[in-house]
C-alpha cells in the first residue's frame, strides 16, 4: 500500500473521528513554478488530500473562476506531461499526502493516443498521483478505464449530484474507490447557494449505494459553511473559493493567501463534535 493512498488517509481520519478536508488547485495557476509550493502550503495549513485540476480548454462542469484559472495555466503552456511533473516536484518533499487528478476526458484520451493503451495510468502511478476523478467519464462508459487503474493502484473517483437516481448510486458504489464526491448544487463549480439541509438529507441516500467515504463539494465558501457541511459529509472540497481569492494576488503571495484561508477551514471542521468509527464506517 502506498504511504500516500486514499484508504490510509481516510482510515486514518476516521479512527480520529475527523473529517477530511480537500482543497483544489488548478495545475499551473497562478503560475506553473507555484504549484507545488502553493500544494505545499495547503498541506500545512491542514489539507488532508489535494484535488489537482488538469486545465482543459472546454471545461464543462466549472464555473467562471476556475475557467479563468485554466486558461491561464493553458496558456503557460500548461498540459498533462507538465501537471504530472508537478505531481513528482511535490513527492520530493511529501510522500504522505494523496493527491488527485481531477478534468476531463480528452487530455487523457490525447495521452494514450499519443504513448498507447494504459499509459495514463501507468505514468500516474509512477509520478505519485492517488486518484483520478474524469468529470465527463460517467460509470457506465468506464469499467476498463477503472480496471487499469487499479491494476496500477489508482483510485477512481467519481461525482454524484442532487439529480442522481439510485441506479447511478448503485452504479457508482460498484465502481468507485477513495472517495465519491458528492456536487451539492446543480450547475457548474461556485454557481447557487448551498443548500445543507438537503445536503445532510441526501447523504445517507449515498451511503445507502455507497460504502465509501462520501465528500461534499460546490458552494462551500467559508468557514461556516464548511462546518455545516461536515457535520454529515467525510469530506469537505473547496476549490472556487480559494482560487478566487489567489487569482488577484502577485503569485508569490498565493502560498500566504491559500494557506490563511484553509487554517480558518480546518479550525471550523475540527470544532465539530468528533464522530465515532462506526458513524462513519
Amino acid at each position: 500500500m502506498s504511504p500516500h493512498c486514499l484508504a490510509a488517509t481516510f482510515d486514518r481520519l476516521r479512527a480520529q473521528g475527523r473529517r477530511a478536508l480537500i482543497p483544489f488547485v488548478t495545475a499551473g495557476f497562478p503560475q506553473p513554478d507555484a504549484t507545488p509550493g502553493l500544494m505545499h502550503a495547503l498541506v500545512a495549513a491542514g489539507a488532508d488530500v489535494i484535488e489537482l485540476g488538469v486545465p482543459f480548454s472546454d471545461p464543462m462542469a466549472d464555473g467562471p473562476v476556475i475557467q479563468r484559472a485554466g486558461e491561464r495555466a493553458l496558456a503557460a503552456g500548461v498540459g498533462l506531461a507538465q501537471v504530472l511533473q508537478m505531481v513528482r516536484d511535490f513527492r520530493t518533499r511529501d510522500i504522505t499526502t494523496p493527491v488527485v487528478l481531477m478534468g476531463y476526458a480528452n487530455p487523457i484520451e490525447a495521452w494514450e493516443h499519443r504513448h498507447g493503451a494504459g499509459s495514463f495510468a501507468r505514468e500516474a502511478a509512477a509520478a505519485g498521483v492517488d486518484g483520478v476523478l474524469v468529470v465527463d467519464y460517467p460509470p457506465e462508459e468506464c469499467e476498463a478505464f477503472a480496471a487499469t487503474l487499479r491494476a496500477h493502484g489508482l483510485d477512481l473517483i467519481f461525482l454524484l449530484a442532487p439529480t442522481s437516481t439510485d441506479a447511478r448510486m448503485a452504479q457508482v458504489g460498484r465502481l468507485a474507490s477513495g472517495y465519491v464526491y458528492y456536487v451539492s448544487l446543480k450547475g457548474v463549480t461556485g454557481a447557487g447557494h448551498l443548500d445543507t439541509a438537503a445536503v445532510e438529507a441526501m447523504l445517507p441516500r449515498i451511503r445507502a449505494h455507497v460504502s465509501i467515504p462520501v465528500g461534499v463539494g460546490f458552494g462551500i465558501r467559508d468557514a461556516a459553511s464548511a462546518q455545516a457541511v461536515g457535520r454529515s459529509a467525510d469530506a469537505v472540497v473547496i476549490g472556487t473559493r480559494l482560487i478566487q481569492l489567489i487569482e488577484n494576488e502577485p503569485p508569490e503571495r498565493a502560498p500566504e493567501v491559500a494557506a490563511a484561508f484553509l487554517r480558518e477551514i480546518r479550525t471550523a471542521l475540527d470544532a465539530l463534535p468528533a464522530r465515532s468509527a462506526a458513524a462513519v464506517a
